[in-house]
């Protein structure tokens, strides 16, 4: 092994270089930290997820203008009582309101001043069996979830004084005592934050423990084991305060469940690059003497497949900019930028870490040569050991084997699973994803039992009449999902605007109640041309969370249909350059993609079936498209790179059958960990991870099990030398055949 050779591996962990590498890794993660802030001191967790170009926002932008008491976003307290509410229960609602209009909470704005009615009055607003009433107190439209639940919190403490007991620890079907729950947008807004807030820590420490455990099981090392995990320490501590500092000069958001999601990929991915060079260093320790020279060659072999891998994935990541939709563009820089840091320390500090360690890094099982075995035998005056047993090659050899039953096989058992992609139902519904035993979900549920569900979250249907008679409260009021239209309002600064609002009958975040939106759009411009208003399809605006919902429905399918295209075309470029082969670069991208839909469909089934969820979220097949076909494709060129190195100097045949094998330990070790930090998620109380988490998971698995093992090295053999065309490879040895 000649240094020229070996020349990147001398600058990072070469004798006195690991050392230096080492430093400036300290220096960096330290520096960094001290000096700037932490990603976490700079969350943002209620930004808009649409521009103000979107129809909804655009309808909150006239509510704001015209209806300023109207855009205020509510919390709705309900109060229960299952034997019924009385004259006690409803002074206290008095009392309550008579306390915050005098004194109003936090960044409250308004609440009902039902105190000044008469008894009669309330009395009528009891639900039917009199068990329920529900009180809106209205709040800062801009507030953010923590001085929402900075109000909430003292508005339950008053209803606490006042009742004299605690409504909110009761039961929420109580018969005899009085139990309260906090609803509605604000109710939601607060659940949500805090959900994604508590999540942080237990998905860190879940996300450590089981990359330990793993990595003890799999190494049976301690130092092995820690080494990754130092590595990720590392690496998080640069990428940390740099995504801190871009989001303190604005350059980016970053909210709660970027930076979660973030920490799973960056222990995941992270592992699998560090394993990757780990691997090959212990099987180069068993042949050569020299620990140096060991690492230098580890190095040079591991590195090109480490950075194509990391740089697919920052690539693929970074395709989110194109995004509308803002959660799916603040996801793009914290995982291209943890990704990219990662596969950076894989290839500087992870080589001068195992330079400084050497051997030791692998106790108590530490490998050697044979002939180091048997001096140190000879020096504690034991006997030889036995050559170790060559590992079973069952992959390689049914692949080489029977090629086309491999093949048929697996198409057939991942086409199944891909068929099922059409049965999958999809839901934008928030609440669904919380925990039934949440509060504003579960206020919500008393809602729907006692009232209208429309009642939640009413739509706002604002009209300009150029000041003409517009007829349109008779024609919403006539709609067969309509339970309440309200009276019209007139604007503040425009009298010729005027807005209704209106109560679904039925879920408002339902796709059923999303799909509404364009009718309403269109029995408004109806309205107004019936009326003789000039261009009615301007003068028409549909506010409230269902048209937000529409809107965010809408953006995520066009996101969807540009970014997927895209991650494709520019994965495919990158294979196409690292392998210089049209016919591989083709069938490593659609084994990745038909990956994708088997898991989608598989993830259905166990989401579905399994977990009892009646919808997955929306945004879940960009998700895991982007990261599945990124990570997929990370295996895909691990595993055909050997092959390729092999093809130079042995037949294509045995080149795939030692290459399957040299890479199966490594990479069924890497997708075991990567697919368990991503089975993490599922241990959390939010669905819409619970379900990316699962279906991301089972992705990686397919990948790891069927894709990479059985399918790909079978289409690479039965294709033959057509796939390194347009590349050309003399045989070796023997003449090459699709089947030989």
């Amino acid at each position: 092994m000649s240094n020229k050779k070996s020349g990147y591996g001398n600058w990072v962990a070469g004798k006195r270089s690991k050392w230096i590498t080492l430093l400036v890794w300290i220096a960096a993660a330290g520096l960094l930290s001290a000096l700037l802030p932490s990603v976490n001191s700079q969350e943002i967790n209620n930004s808009p997820n649409l521009n103000s170009g979107k129809p909804s926002v655009q309808a909150d932008a006239v509510a704001a203008r015209e209806f300023p008491s109207g855009s205020d976003i509510p919390a709705l307290v309900v109060l229960y009582k299952g034997s019924g509410l009385t004259e006690t229960e409803l002074d206290v609602v008095r009392k309550l309101t008579e306390k915050l209009s005098a004194s109003p909470v936090p960044h409250q704005t308004a609440v009902p001043p039902l105190h000044t009615l008469p008894p009669q009055a309330l009395q009528s607003q009891l639900s039917e069996d009199g068990s329920t009433f529900v009180l809106p107190v209205l709040f800062a439209k801009d507030a953010g979830a923590e001085n929402l639940k900075e109000g909430v919190t003292e508005l339950k403490r008053e209803l606490v004084a006042i009742s004299g007991a605690d409504p909110f620890a009761e039961p929420r079907d109580s018969a005899d005592k009085l139990s309260a729950r906090v609803t509605g947008p604000v109710g939601i807004q607060i659940d949500a934050t805090g959900l994604f807030k508590d999540a942080d820590v237990s998905l860190l420490i879940g996300t450590v423990l089981l990359v330990l455990i793993l990595l003890l099981l799999i190494y049976r090392s301690p130092i092995l084991a820690l080494l990754p995990l130092v590595a990720v320490g590392f690496a998080y501590g640069v990428i940390s305060p740099l995504l801190g500092w871009m989001a303190s000069k604005g350059w980016i958001v970053v909210d709660g469940q970027a930076i979660s999601i973030m920490t799973v990929l960056l222990f995941g991915a992270g592992t699998d690059y560090c394993l990757f060079l780990i691997s090959r260093f212990r099987q180069l320790l068993r042949t050569e003497t020299s620990k140096t020279r060991a690492l230098l060659a580890a190095v040079t072999d591991s590195s090109g497949a480490i950075a194509m891998s990391g740089l697919t994935v920052v690539i693929a990541l970074l395709t989110l900019l194109v995004a509308e939709y803002g959660a799916y563009q603040r996801f793009a820089i914290p995982f291209s930028l943890a990704i990219l840091i990662m596969g950076i320390a894989s290839l500087t500090l992870v080589p001068a870490m195992l330079a400084i360690l050497g051997r030791a890094s692998f106790y108590p099982f530490v490998p050697r040569t044979p002939e180091m075995q048997r001096e140190r035998a000879a020096r504690k005056g034991k006997p030889a050991p036995a050559a170790p047993k060559v590992p079973r090659n069952w992959a390689g050899r049914i692949v080489t084997g029977k090629p086309w039953t491999v093949l048929f096989v697996c198409l057939l058992f991942l086409g199944g699973l891909a068929a099922v992609t059409p049965q999958i139902k999809f839901t934008y519904d928030l609440l669904s994803s919380f925990p039934k035993d949440m509060e504003s979900r579960e206020g919500f549920a008393v809602i729907g039992e006692q009232f209208s569900p429309g009642e939640l979250a009413p739509a706002k249907i604002i009209v300009d009449t150029q000041g003409k008679p517009v007829a349109l409260g008779e024609k919403l009021a006539d709609l067969p999902y309509v339970d309440v239209v309200s009276e019209p309002q007139t604007g503040k600064s425009d009298p010729n605007i005027v807005a209704y609002e209106v109560q679904f009958d039925l879920n408002p975040y339902s796709i059923e109640a999303m799909n509404h939106i364009p009718e309403l759009r269109k029995v408004a411009e109806q309205a107004l041309a019936e009326s003789g208003v000039a261009n009615p399809q301007d003068g028409v605006w549909i506010g409230g969370q269902t048209a937000e919902q529409y809107d965010n429905k809408t953006t995520g399918e066009r996101d969807t249909r540009l970014v997927i295209p895209i991650v494709i075309g520019l994965i495919s470029l990158l294979l196409l350059l690292y392998l210089r082969s049209v016919v591989a670069t083709v069938y490593l991208v659609l084994t990745v993609i038909v990956s994708f839909f088997s898991a989608l469909g598989l993830g259905w089934l166990v989401v579905h079936y399994g977990m009892g969820a009646e919808a997955i979220q929306g945004a879940i097949p960009l998700y895991s498209f982007v990261f599945l076909v990124a990570l997929g494709e990370d295996y895909n060129i691990f595993m055909i790179s050997s092959i390729w190195q092999k093809r130079k100097r042995m037949p294509l045949k045995q080149a795939i059958k030692e290459g399957v094998g040299e890479t199966g330990s490594v990479i069924t070790s890497a997708g075991l960990i990567l697919a368990g930090t991503f089975a993490v998620l599922a241990t959390l109380p939010i669905q819409v991870l619970v379900q990316f988490g699962t279906i991301t998971a089972i992705g990686v698995l397919l990948d790891t099990f069927v894709v990479r093992p059985f399918l790909v090295p079978a289409i690479t053999l039965l294709l033959g030398r057509w796939a390194f065309w347009p590349g050309k490879l003399e045989p070796v040895g023997e003449k090459d055949s699709a089947l030989k």
